[in-house]
This record gives C-alpha cells, structure tokens and sequence, in this order.
C-alpha cells in the first residue's frame, strides 16, 4: 500500500515517555504513506491538576494559538488539538454522559478536520490505538475511507475502563476492520466482529543487534548473576510478590528493574531489599545497554483479564539480544515456548532461572535472536497492508 492518507488515534500521545506501539507503526506506514497522528486533547480535570506539570504547560501554551502541526519528518506530522474537552468520566447517568461525549468528540473531530484540510488529506483511514469514548462518535462527522480499530491490551481488565460508559465491544462492532497484536486478543474481538485478523507484534530491533554493545555505567560493579527487566513497572501487570520471593530466596542475584514505577511499585517492601536495584525510567534507545549486563532477562506478569492475551514486546528485545528469557506462563506466551522458559509458579520461576543460566550456549543465543528477526515492524506493517487491500477489494465486488 503507497500514497494513502492515515490519521492516526490513540490511548498515547507522541511525545509519551515510553516505547509505544502506535508510534512505531506511525513510523513504519510514513515510509510510503502520508501519516497525522494525533495527541489527544486536553481536558479540564488534567489541566487543574496538572497544569504546571511542563508537558502540558506547553500544551497549555500551543493551545492559545490555535490547532498546532508539527513535522515530525517527512510524511509524518503531530497535531496538538486546539480544543479542550469536558472531564465526564465522574458521570454514571448514561444519557447525559452520552450527550456530553458526543459534544467531546465533535470539538475533537473539528481539530482532526481541520488539520487534515491543512495537510491535503483525502479519503484518508483512520486507525485508532485503543481509544474508545473520545473515538465514539468520529466516524460520523470524519467519514473516513476505512476505519481500523488496533487491539494490543484487553482493557476490560482495567478498573478505569470497566467503570465506563461506553465499552471496547462496541467500538470494535462498529469499526471496519480489527487488528490484533495476539491470537487471544484476535479470538476475543471475532465474537463482535467478524473483520478482526491477528497480525501479530513488531519490534524496532535495529538498536538491540548492535556489535559491541558496552554495559550500562551503573550496572558494571554489580556483582552477577543479574537477573532483569526493562518496561513499566506496574501492578496490574507485574507479581511484585514473585519478585520478592525471588529476591528473598537468592539473596546472592541482583534484581535489576528498569523503568518508570506506579504506586503499587513505590509502595512495595522491593525497595527495602537491598539485592533489589530500581534504576527508573531511561530513554529507550538506552535500553540495550541495560539488557546487555542481564544474565537472565525477566517477565514477572501476573496472569489477569488484562495479560492474559498480552504480547509483551520486551520478549522479543531480549532475545534479539540472544539472553535467556524466563517469563510467566499464558495462553499466549506459548508462541515464544521454542525459545523461553515459561514457568507456572514463583518456584518455578527460580527453577527455570538456574536452568537458563546453566543451559546459555552460543547456539541458543544466536537461535533466539533469528526467531526475534522475525518480528519486525515492516512485516507487521506488511501483514496489515494485505489486510486493508482484501477488504477494499472485497467492497469493490473484485472478491
């Protein structure tokens, strides 16, 4: 697919502290297409409590001069919405959440117009990450040529989503097509749409193949094994109890987490272990540097509505890296089976740590960075062009 017009929705903004799946596939599509993809607009509740906060103090800033386009590189460009929206989530009364959600979205779509008559759009898809009420009522007031709904999280199983008005199903029942990053997540979306296909997870693995990758500066006097993990550090996602079982029961592994924590993490009793080892968020092109000091690299989830069906592209990082990988058994991560341990319980968990450590060799590594090869973003990106072609050919009476 060449020369098509993409606007692009999301749960996360461009200039999110974290990798983002959404932004990698911006990228690959502005390859040979033209791409806006769109941050979401304030709201009141955010600009109270967070307004001297210096993201959105610029958002604040822009905001005052009307709807803002920058360039991100050629073929690709950033709206800054020039609209704020109603805070409404408090509300429990469907009806007049629903009319307040529609004036949302029609002050959201007449910034997407906008901007797309500025660039020149013309029968553009819209591909939308996960965004649910503010994406409710888009499509009739934006038309698009073809809608996509990108299903990469459940988030039934988040407490914020299961409280709201308007539910993924009846988004995914209402868009053209659904693409999935999982099989689970494909099986679940095929029940209210029968258009939703699997097209797998891509992974920017250029920075992660690099020769003579050097250890980050703050791991290189800690003692090994190291035992590690790269990516949000959440609660609704990780067993903080797995972790500190195994940082009590091998008080001689350092355990290694890199990124950013929420409240769940700051609270834990991790923090008083001393093998424990948070070293906060990093840039992710520093990732690699990270990884490299890892005997062992981790995936401690906890197994909910919310992972169940999860492909955590960490796994694919790690062993582009060839380092072992053991990680909590689901459904899903029987894909990656060939190439990582997949432990059922906390004393599993430290049982297949020692095997990996004792099982490493050359040939397991270079066999796990040739499995990684295979989830590139091209070829994701490639599986959805296929996709978008059969439909509109399909529409056009050619099948």
């Amino acid at each position: 697919m060449k020369d098509q017009d993409i606007v692009i929705i999301g749960q996360q903004d461009w200039d999110i502290e974290i990798g983002s799946n959404c932004k990698n596939i911006a990228l690959e599509l502005s390859k040979n297409n033209r791409v806006l993809y769109i941050n979401n607009p304030l709201d009141r509740r955010t600009i109270l409590q967070r307004r001297n906060e210096p993201k959105i103090q610029k958002r604040l800033a822009l905001l005052k001069k009307g709807n803002h386009i920058e360039e991100i590189h050629t073929n690709l460009w950033n709206l800054y919405p020039a609209t704020v929206l109603e805070s409404i989530n408090w509300i429990k009364y469907k009806p007049v959440y629903n009319f307040l959600n529609k004036i949302n979205n029609r002050r959201f779509s007449k910034s997407i117009e906008a901007a797309v008559e500025n660039l020149g759009f013309k029968n553009y898809i819209l591909f939308n990450d996960n965004l649910i009420s503010r994406a409710f009522y888009l499509d009739e007031w934006l038309k698009p040529s073809l809608k996509i709904y990108y299903l990469r999280d459940n988030l039934n199983g988040v407490s914020y989503f299961k409280k709201a008005m308007i539910e993924q199903e009846q988004l995914i029942h209402k868009w053209d097509l659904t693409f999935a990053n999982s099989d689970y997540l494909a099986d679940y979306a095929r029940a209210f749409n029968k258009h939703a296909y699997m097209v797998g997870q891509g992974c920017d693995l250029s920075i992660f193949e690099e020769e003579n990758i050097e250890v980050a500066q703050e791991l290189r006097n800690l003692n090994h094994p190291i035992i590690g993990y790269t990516g949000f550090l959440t609660g609704l996602r990780l067993d903080i109890e797995m972790l500190e079982y195994l940082a009590k029961e091998r008080p001689q592994w350092n355990i290694v987490l890199v990124g950013p924590e929420d409240k769940a993490f700051e609270a834990s009793a991790l923090h008083q272990l001393p093998n424990v080892h948070f070293l906060g968020n990093k840039r992710p092109e520093s990732l690699p540097h990270y990884i490299q000091a890892f005997d062992v690299a981790i995936n401690p989830q906890l197994v909910n509505e919310t992972t169940v069906g999860n492909y955590p592209r960490k796994i694919d990082e790690y062993l582009a890296m060839g380092k072992p990988v053991v990680a909590t058994r689901t459904p899903f991560m029987d894909y990656f089976k060939a190439h990582t341990y997949l432990p059922s319980d906390k004393k599993e968990f430290i049982q297949c740590i020692e095997v990996a450590m004792l099982e490493n060799s050359i040939q397991k590594e270079e066999a796990r960075k040739s499995f990684a090869q295979e989830h590139t973003w091209e070829k994701n990106v490639k599986k959805m062009y296929t996709l978008i072609e059969e439909n509109n050919a399909f529409h056009k009476g050619e099948k």
